[in-house]
């Protein structure tokens, strides 16, 4: 089976697992690894389109790629295991986001916090699809009720004719049979047999279950009412289990060392029948007589805890709220709550959470659009892509997580303007919570996901869709008004950005002089009289049926010494590997512009330049070596991405003292990026240059 570049490079660098982070400069990719003691050099340099590999120390290996370069990392990081395509994240993947939130905490650092997170996390995140669709189901049943349609579908005592009544039915049954679904996830995370664990919960949940509390006396605790029976002179304490969460997962913790121990001590041909029945026969009377009332009145005490807490202060309970979401998501801290959330709709019938939670919803959406509007404004079609898809799901399905993992979490500029929205969103909640004294603030009745389809559950409606309108405004313009990037991150982008524009505006500009060009026949192995008639007929761009008959003069762009390409201190230069070429000791300080072209890539570092000449010549000029360390100290660039450039046009001049004071060689390599499109590359001059003397000569290649 056929593989990519892409494929063959990740998999000859030790696989995606292996990649702590990638990005790219100009040329080659830069892989920092987690163990780079396996990688072979010379497998990765046979990969069709690599020019060339280059281990470094510290895990970091580069591999070189060329003018092709940004192809060739989307390629990658829109492999399985990486990114995907239109999102891809620049330095790391959406899982070492992840990481390295948590290992700003606790979590990451002890493993048995981080364990017990993955397990909640692992628990609700395959159901959410279906929590989701539930809950716009109880929107449009909150919107039917606030337009009259049909009366007050929540409230106790109230009976809905069949048709209503079988719409109610579509969340129900999510809501109901939430702890089997929790229950079989959870059990699968902790590596027994699911179907067993949904079994054991199923229990619990039968009607005949429900039957034994006839005899019984009801009791409230923690505002839950109970029933204790005797069960072979036992208590038996009988609750309403429908949409409890914190039973499964506590029958789960359980199950999952009880298999493990089971498996130990039964044999192995034995193992598919009396694993699941002891597992069967123990869990069933734990979970019943112990561990599912032990899970109803933990999440109960939350539930009163947390209803203490905005009894106390709607005000302060509203604000506190949208202000800790943004620090608590991405540490997995929000689960224990949503179970929370459910477990206040059963008990009190409402739940108080939401509402201040939407405002943290909107802020974050809010910010994400701010994004999408200044990567319109500047041209940047991969973070458009990104933040549309991003601000649909959160707009439309109340999902966080591809605008924090795919944005917030890789622009730290984003954070301080988000947790402005989600101020300004708790303290209208708050603020209107007092006005207009509401003792528990903005309310809804039902599990749902904050987006616009759900605004119609919250009560009041106004005041939540006031909270939720300012924050995600108040994000959004401070966004745009500050910009998710740093001025360094911005002037990278715009060098990528518009060096890409400018070779694609190379590739398709159409020549002042088809018809004189056409009217030149040059074979491989012929010149003109003269250099100079070269170069005028190389003054206008041709179509590539043209280019194929012509050659070029690449003139040179400083003053100083030529010296092989060998003599270059660097191995990649040396070996040839980005392409032929010679290189220039410079005496003098100015880098002028080989020929006529445009300016492909003008680093903002002033180190390195790439211009695509007339003819459709690839030039890489790169002003020393390793002085993009100096960070654009001592360089004065005079021409930005996309200009178009003549003979001798200055690039950039640099201070010669401040890259000699750092220790920098001067010798500036000239290269020939694309030479497989043209023939014989020669060099014209040896020993002293000035600028605008031949330096190369480049042949057209054969037909």
């Amino acid at each position: 089976m056929a593989t990519s570049p892409a494929a063959d490079i990740v998999s000859a660098v030790g696989g995606a697992g292996n990649i702590e982070s990638l990005t790219h400069c100009a040329t080659r990719l830069r892989f920092q690894l987690r163990d780079a003691s396996g990688v072979d050099q010379k497998a990765v340099e046979a990969i069709p389109g690599v020019m060339g590999a280059v281990p470094q120390a510290g895990d970091r290996f580069q591999v070189v790629i060329g003018g092709g370069v940004q192809n060739v990392y989307n390629d990658i990081m829109a492999l399985p295991g990486l990114t995907g395509g239109g999102g891809a994240v620049d330095e790391d993947d959406i899982d070492s986001i992840k990481a390295r939130e948590r290992a700003k905490g606790v979590r990451g650092q002890v493993a048995w916090i981080d364990g017990l997170f993955e397990f909640l996390s692992d628990s609700f995140r395959p159901i959410l699809g279906a929590l989701l669709g539930a809950s716009f189901f109880i929107t449009f049943m909150a919107l039917m009720a606030t337009l009259n349609v049909i009366p007050d579908w929540n409230a106790p005592g109230v009976t809905l004719e069949p048709s209503w009544a079988f719409v109610n039915l579509m969340w129900q049954c999510i809501f109901v049979f939430l702890p089997l679904m929790v229950a079989y996830n959870a059990t699968k995370k902790v590596g027994a047999d699911p179907w067993v664990g949904f079994g054991v919960m199923a229990v619990l949940m039968l009607p005949g279950f429900s039957a034994l509390k006839a005899e019984a006396t009801p009791q409230q605790v923690f505002g839950s009412e109970v029933f204790i029976v005797p069960i072979f002179g036992f208590p038996l304490t009988i609750f309403d289990y429908s949409s409890q969460v914190f039973p499964p997962l506590l029958m789960a913790a359980v199950m999952g060392p009880l298999y493990k121990l089971l498996r130990r001590i039964i044999t192995a041909n034995l193992q598919l029948i009396f694993v699941p029945f002891f597992a069967m026969l123990i869990m069933i009377p734990l979970t019943a007589f112990i561990l599912g009332p032990i899970g109803v009145y933990v999440g109960a005490w939350l539930a009163q805890a947390l209803a203490a807490i905005n009894n106390f202060s709607p005000f302060i309970f509203a604000i506190i709220i949208p202000l800790a979401y943004p620090f608590m998501v991405p540490l997995g801290l929000h689960w224990p709550i949503n179970a929370i959330m459910l477990l206040n709709i059963q008990t009190l019938g409402y739940d108080f959470i939401q509402g201040p939670m939407g405002a943290w919803n909107f802020a974050c959406f809010g910010a994400t659009a701010g994004v999408l509007v200044l990567s319109l404004r500047h041209r940047d079609t991969q973070m458009r892509q990104t933040a549309t898809g991003a601000l649909a799901a959160g707009l439309l399905g109340g999902i966080s997580e591809p605008s924090l993992y795919g944005i917030h979490l890789r622009f730290k500029r984003i954070y301080p303007r988000m947790l402005v929205g989600c101020f300004i969103g708790g303290l209208t909640i708050g603020l209107g919570s007092l006005i207009l004294g509401l003792p528990n603030g903005v309310t809804t009745q039902a599990f749902v996901f904050t987006s616009l389809l759900t605004i119609p559950a919250f009560d009041p409606i106004g005041l939540y869709t006031i909270a939720i309108a300012l924050a995600f405004f108040t994000s959004m313009f401070l966004v745009i008004w500050s910009n998710f990037r740093t001025p360094e991150q911005q002037a990278e982008f715009e060098a990528v950005r518009d060096a890409a524009e400018a070779k694609a505006a190379a590739e398709h500009v159409k020549p002042a002089a088809i018809e004189e060009a056409e009217g030149r026949a040059f074979d491989a192995s012929d010149r003109p009289a003269t250099a100079a008639a070269a170069a005028a007929a190389a003054t206008a761009p041709a179509p590539t049926a043209v280019l194929d008959r012509l050659a070029i003069d690449v003139r040179a762009p400083l003053e100083g010494k030529v010296v092989p390409l060998s003599e270059v201190p660097d191995p990649v230069f040396a070996g040839g590997v980005m392409g032929p070429g010679v290189a220039i000791e410079p005496t003098g300080d100015t880098v002028h512009s080989p020929g006529p072209g445009t300016i492909a890539a003008a680093q903002p570092t002033g180190h390195a330049f790439g211009i695509v000449l007339d003819g459709g010549l690839e030039i890489l000029i790169h002003v020393g070596i390793d002085t993009v360390n100096l960070k654009g100290e001592g360089f004065d660039v005079k021409v930005k991405n996309g200009d178009r450039v003549e003979t001798g046009t200055p690039l950039v001049k640099f201070d010669r003292a401040v890259i000699e004071k750092a220790g920098y060689p001067l010798v500036t390599p000239v290269i020939v990026l694309n030479a497989d499109d043209f023939g014989k590359v020669s060099p014209e001059a040896e020993g002293d240059v000035k600028p605008g003397d031949s330096l190369l000569w480049v042949e057209p290649k054969d037909a």
